[in-house]
């Protein structure tokens, strides 16, 4: 079946296996017949609310699958679906919505008082109870609406992905058709129509969509789990038989150590996917080791630009990198001066691909500032992330470009650190940052999670730690802590670190 949009694509399942489960949460089963009715009768909505090809929805809850179906009828529609953070303050979540300007709002019983209900304000629409907002099956146009799936324009929006904001606040992502369809096309492969994945992060999120979106292009079943937890998690995955999963780094931690991992049937996966932050090369090894099926890691951008896949299955002496660049993908090493690194030399990762941003919504000073123009004049995404190439053109990450701590001239890389004491066998990780010194302008401090049971003492530990470094790297000081402070896709804030050092 050749199609041209995810829209066409979920229609067209609608007619050749209607039958088949599209989403799944708990006991409610949508299948692909009724989610093509769904989405039409909520675009058929939007339109008749008087929205138009452009204008934006913002939707604002925990994962459902009233939200996926919103999320996908505004796409159908021809709109902009803005996911939005339910975790943020009060104060940054009127901040995004000023900054989006959407005509209206799917919001959850959970998040429905935060809103505006001012003259001028965005309608809502209560994706589950009624208070705040108009009831979703009430708002829905009636049984039987049908609606044209209408050509869209590659270049135009397909959605906005608000950044997670531990630098500031967020900056509005927008994606545009063509690089959600390129996005989906470099994962085609992997999915097929008996392909079952559960959603474990949320939907606002683009790690979510990075899988949810390709498994219905392709046919196959999406679980949502409206919250992770361990346990939770593999009943779903043997209940119904999950075939792919994507899980931040510090889920697949969690699962790990959960003690009745071992015993259940995880038989059916294929595939495991991670990404959003630092994937240990010990955690890898003991994923491989313990699960089934294989391990692709992905390093990216929500803005776009290249990717790296690593899969782990079949490259294990390559778990401490984050893979090789993907077809169509140019990614290269940078220094302070702009100027392209060889192999071995450490600097800021910059990536090019088809797949781009449009841009931050509001913001063209931040948008050129995120990018590097190559010689040739080819626009590259400025990452951040400080990395190097090895001799067979593998990408390792040594940390946030932000995060390098400069001790009596000389640059240290916390990732380095990290290592060693994630190494010490009473250690569960490590995170190290920076902090003011009077002799060498910075030195670094680590913040240790220990083991249950660990007797190891914190002078013990930066005397062990330090026997392995050089003696540009040595850890000043550690600090044992219950666990390290992260935001909702399990990244480590080390920005709350350096608040907690300052202390």
């Amino acid at each position: 079946m050749t199609v041209s949009s995810l829209s066409e694509a979920i229609a067209g399942h609608a007619r050749e296996v209607g039958d088949r489960p599209a989403l799944i949460q708990g006991e409610t089963v949508v299948t692909y017949a009724m989610l093509d009715v769904l989405l039409n009768r909520a675009a058929a909505a939007l339109r008749r609310d008087g929205l138009s090809a452009g204008d934006r929805a913002a939707l604002l809850g925990e994962p459902s699958v009233e939200y996926a179906i919103a999320f996908l009828a505004a796409v159908r529609a021809g709109m902009t679906p803005v996911p939005l953070a339910p975790g943020v303050t009060d104060e940054t979540l009127k901040a995004m919505l000023n900054d989006a300007g959407p005509r209206l709002v799917f919001s959850d019983a959970s998040q429905s008082a935060r809103l505006d209900r001012t003259d001028g304000a965005p309608a809502v629409v209560a994706l589950n109870g009624s208070d705040g907002g108009q009831p979703w099956q009430d708002w829905l146009a009636e049984e039987g609406t049908t609606l044209a799936i209408e050509p869209l324009d590659p270049a135009a929006a397909f959605n906005i992905i608000y950044s997670s904001g531990t630098t500031g606040v967020p900056k509005g992502i927008i994606h545009s058709h063509r690089m959600r369809e390129g996005q989906m096309a470099a994962l085609s492969g992997l999915f097929s129509p008996e392909a079952v994945t559960l959603l474990t992060t949320p939907l606002y999120s683009n790690t979510t969509l990075v899988t949810m979106l390709p498994t219905l292009r392709a046919g196959g079943t999406v679980v949502i789990m409206r919250k992770f937890d361990t346990r939770a998690f593999l009943e779903a995955a043997q209940t119904h038989a999950v075939t792919h999963t994507m899980l931040v780094p510090v889920q697949y931690q969690r699962l790990m150590a959960e003690p009745t991992f071992d015993a259940a049937d995880l038989s059916a996966f294929q595939m495991k996917f991670c990404t959003s932050a630092p994937f240990s090369a010990e955690l890898k090894s003991e994923v491989l080791r313990r699960w089934p099926g294989g391990l692709l890691e992905i390093f990216g951008m929500t803005e776009g630009g290249g990717i790296c896949f690593l899969p782990a299955h079949l490259f294990p002496e390559k778990l401490h990198t984050v893979g090789m660049p993907a077809p169509g993908s140019d990614i290269r090493i940078i220094n302070e001066d702009g100027v392209e690194q060889p192999a071995g030399e450490t600097g800021e990762i910059v990536s090019h691909s088809e797949q781009m941003m449009i841009g931050y919504n509001n913001r063209p000073e931040a948008t050129a500032a995120g990018r590097w123009t190559a010689p040739d004049g080819r626009a590259f995404i400025r990452t951040g992330d400080l990395g190097r190439f090895d001799a067979e053109g593998f990408l390792q990450i040594v940390g946030r470009k932000k995060d390098m701590i400069i001790s009596g001239g000389f640059n240290i890389y916390p990732i380095d650190l990290e290592i060693q004491i994630d190494a010490h066998p009473e250690v569960v990780e490590a995170a190290v940052v920076g902090v003011p010194d009077a002799k060498w302008g910075e030195t670094p401090m680590a913040f240790v999670v220990r083991r249950p049971g660990a007797t190891v003492e914190a002078e013990a530990l930066r005397l062990w730690a330090n026997e392995r470094l050089s003696s540009l790297q040595r850890v000043s000081a550690i600090v044992f802590v219950d666990e390290l402070p992260r935001n909702g896709l399990g990244k480590v804030l080390k920005t709350a670190l350096a608040e907690m050092a300052a202390a």
